[in-house]
C-alpha cells in the first residue's frame, strides 16, 4: 500500500511551517548583491565588466597576487630553496642520463589524463629528450607549488595551476617541428594536413568572435537522436518545462520519478542516445519518470533568482507531478547544481513538515562547498565580484565563459590535444552524442549566478548553518527521508571526496555510491558499459561516520553499472506496481502541451 500525503496542487498554498515565523538571525546575510547608487560605480562597473570580457570572466588580480605570495614567502625559505635546488639538480642529471643512454626506461611519466605524448614517436630520439625534459621542468613546478609555512593553500593552487597553463602553452606536443605525430603527418600527407589545420582554425576563430552556434550535425538531432524518449510537456511556466514520459510496461511503480537537471546544463544528459538514456533505462523498469527542461536565459532573465529556481522549478515540478499523480510520495533526482538545489528544497520541506518527497537521489551534487576542487581556483571575492560586473553587463553569464574555466582545469586534454588534433593534424573533430551536449551551451542569469557563487562557494553557508529560505535558515539534518548519494572518482567538477561530506551533515538512512568515471561519464554508465565498476555500501539512520578513505580502504568495487543497484533501491522504498498514470491531468489544469522534448530544450 502506498502511503497517503499531503497533495497541494499548483494553486493551492504550501503548508504553513509548524512553529511561528522568527527573525532571521543576523548571521545570515541577504542573498541579494548590494545596490551601488553612485554614478560613478556605474562607470567602474562598465569599465571592470570591459575587462572581464578580455580575461574570459577571469580576474587578474587574484592570481597575481597568488604569485606575489608565492614569490614572498619563497623568497625568506633558503631552506626551501635549496630544496628546490637540488629538486632541479636531480631532475637534471636524470634526463642526462637519459641522453647518455637512448632508449632506456623513462624517469618521468605523463599525469594518467594527459594524452598528449601518447603517439609511439615519442619513445625514440631525440622526441623522448624533448618529452623528458618538458616533463621534468613540469615535475619542478609541482614541487615548487606545494604548501609552504604560512603560505595560503588556495594561492600555492593558484600559482601550480598558472605554471600549469604556461608550461602547456610551451610543450614540445604544441611545437610543429618538436612533435613526431605531427612531422609523421605532414609527410604522409605532404603537407596538407596543415593546410586543412589552418582551415579548422579560421573556422573556430570566426565562430568564437561572432558566437555562432552552430546546428548539431546529422544523426544527432535533438528530439530525434538525441533527447528522444518519448513523452509530453504536461507544465510550463517562465523558468521551466516539465516532461512526463510515456510508459513502456504494461504496469509501474506507483512512486513517480522527478528528476532535476543543472541549469548549468541542458537536461538531455540524462536522456542522451537511446543507448544510454538513464530516461530511456527508468521507463523500461517501469518508473514513471518526469524532467525539468530550464530555460536558457537571456538578458531580459537577469533579476532570476536562486529562490526562483526553488520555487518556480522544484516546488512547481513537485507540485505538478503530485496532481498527476496524486496520493503518493515522489522520488525526487537531482544531478549535478540540480542536486544542490533539490537538497535544498528537500530541506525546506522537512523543516515545513511536508512530506511529499518518498526519498533523494543526489548524483555528482554537493552541498559542501569546502573542499570543491579546482573549480575553487576560480572562486574568492575577487573573481566573484569580476565575474558579477561581467554579469552586470550582459545580464548573464555565458556557457562559453563558463566552458573555458571547465577546460582550463584539464587543459592538456581539453585544449592542447584537442588542438594538435584540428590545427596541426588538420582532423575534423569526430561527432559523438555527449560532445554534441556539450556544445549545446546555455546561459544563467546574472543574479542567480551571483547568489550562488557568493551564498554556496564563496561563503559555504548551506552546511554552516547561515542558508535562509523565506526567512528561515535550513538545516540538512531535518532530512528523515532515505537518501542515495552518487560520486564519481575521476570527478573534477564535483570531487567524490566533496560529495562523500553529505553523510557529516546528514543521519539519515543513505547509501553510497562510488563509479568509475567523471562528472558526466560516471554518471553515463548504462548497464553493458566496458570497463565500468562501482563501489557501494549503506549508512543506517544514526549510524557513526566513517571518512572517505576509510570508507574507500573498507568497500570493494564491483562490476558493471550502479543503475540496476538505484533502480532496486528506489522499488525497495516503497510503491507497489499500478496502471500508469494519464499523460497530464486535463481535469485539473495540466493539458499536454507539447511532445517531448519540448520547446525550452531547442533555445540557443
Amino acid at each position: 500500500m502506498t502511503r497517503p500525503t499531503r497533495r497541494k496542487p499548483p494553486s493551492v498554498p504550501r503548508p504553513a511551517a509548524a512553529q511561528p515565523p522568527v527573525q532571521l538571525p543576523a548571521v545570515v546575510p541577504p542573498l541579494q548583491e548590494p545596490q551601488q547608487t553612485h554614478p560613478h560605480d556605474t562607470l567602474d562597473r562598465a569599465a571592470r565588466g570591459a575587462l572581464a570580457k578580455l580575461s574570459g570572466g577571469v580576474s587578474p588580480h587574484a592570481f597575481i597576487e597568488a604569485w606575489s605570495d608565492w614569490a614572498q614567502h619563497l623568497a625568506r625559505s633558503p631552506g626551501r630553496q635549496l630544496e628546490l635546488a637540488e629538486h632541479a639538480q636531480q631532475n637534471l642529471l636524470k634526463v642526462m642520463a637519459l641522453a647518455a643512454s637512448p632508449g632506456g626506461a623513462p624517469p618521468f611519466v605523463p599525469k594518467p589524463y594527459d594524452k598528449r605524448f601518447a603517439h609511439p614517436g615519442w619513445q625514440t630520439f631525440p622526441f623522448q629528450l624533448w618529452q623528458q625534459g618538458f616533463l621534468a621542468v613540469q615535475d619542478w613546478w609541482d614541487q615548487a607549488t606545494e604548501p609552504m609555512r604560512g603560505l595560503r593553500p588556495e594561492d600555492a593552487d593558484r600559482t601550480r595551476f598558472l605554471a600549469r597553463q604556461t608550461l602547456d602553452v610551451l610543450s614540445p606536443s604544441n611545437q610543429p617541428l618538436l612533435n613526431p605525430e605531427i612531422i609523421a603527418e605532414t609527410v604522409k600527407t605532404g603537407g596538407r594536413n596543415l593546410t586543412e589545420g589552418a582551415a579548422h582554425f579560421l573556422e573556430d576563430a570566426v565562430k568564437t568572435l561572432t558566437s555562432r552556434h552552430d546546428p548539431p550535425p546529422e544523426g544527432y538531432r535533438i528530439g530525434t537522436d538525441l533527447a528522444c524518449t518519448p513523452g509530453q510537456v504536461v507544465f510550463r511556466n517562465d523558468l521551466m518545462e516539465l516532461i512526463q514520459y510515456a510508459p513502456q510496461t504494461p504496469q509501474v511503480q506507483a512512486r513517480p520519478v522527478l528528476i532535476v537537471p543543472a541549469w548549468i546544463m541542458k537536461y538531455y544528459i540524462l536522456d542522451l542516445s537511446p543507448a544510454n538514456s538513464m530516461v530511456r533505462y527508468l521507463v523500461a523498469q517501469g518508473f514513471t519518470v518526469f524532467m525539468i527542461s530550464w530555460i536558457n536565459p537571456t538578458a531580459q532573465h537577469r533579476e532570476l533568482s536562486l529562490e526562483d529556481y526553488r520555487k518556480e522549478g522544484v516546488l512547481a515540478a513537485l507540485d505538478a507531478v503530485t496532481t498527476i499523480v496524486p496520493d503518493t510520495t515522489v522520488h525526487a533526482v537531482g544531478y549535478c547544481l540540480g542536486g544542490t538545489i533539490l537538497a535544498i528544497a528537500a530541506a525546506t520541506l522537512a523543516r515545513d513538515r511536508d512530506d511529499r518527497l518518498a526519498s533523494v537521489t543526489l548524483m555528482a551534487a554537493q552541498v559542501d562547498f569546502a573542499e570543491a576542487g579546482e573549480l575553487l581556483l576560480f572562486v574568492d571575492e575577487s573573481q566573484v565580484s569580476f565575474l558579477e560586473d561581467l554579469m552586470w553587463e550582459q545580464g548573464y553569464l555565458d556557457r562559453p565563459q563558463m566552458a573555458r574555466a571547465f577546460a582550463a582545469i584539464r587543459a592538456e586534454d581539453l585544449i592542447w590535444t584537442r588542438a594538435v588534433q584540428r590545427y596541426f593534424l588538420g582532423r575534423e573533430d569526430v561527432p559523438t552524442d555527449i560532445g554534441v551536449w556539450l556544445a549545446d551551451t546555455t546561459r544563467m542569469p546574472a543574479r542567480m549566478h551571483s547568489q550562488y557563487l557568493r551564498a554556496l562557494f564563496l561563503e559555504n553557508r548551506l552546511t554552516a548553518g547561515r542558508f535562509a529560505v523565506e526567512g528561515r535558515v535550513i538545516a540538512l539534518e531535518d532530512l528523515s527521508v532515505p537518501l542515495f548519494v552518487v560520486g564519481t572518482e575521476t570527478d573534477h567538477i564535483a570531487p567524490w571526496r566533496s560529495v562523500y561530506k553529505t553523510q557529516l551533515f546528514t543521519h539519515c538512512d543513505l547509501t553510497f555510491v562510488l563509479t568509475r568515471g567523471g562528472h558526466n561519464t560516471g554518471i553515463l554508465s548504462e548497464p553493458g558499459h566496458k570497463d565500468r565498476h562501482y563501489r557501494i555500501s549503506h549508512r543506517p539512520a544514526g549510524a557513526l561516520y566513517v571518512g572517505p578513505d576509510g570508507w574507500l580502504a573498507q568497500t570493494e568495487p564491483l562490476p558493471g553499472s550502479w543503475w540496476p543497484a538505484w533502480a532496486d533501491w528506489l522499488r525497495r522504498e516503497g510503491g507497489e506496481a499500478v496502471s500508469p498514470p494519464a499523460m497530464g491531468a486535463p481535469q485539473r489544469g495540466l493539458l499536454p502541451l507539447a511532445a517531448a522534448p519540448g520547446s525550452y530544450v531547442l533555445q540557443t
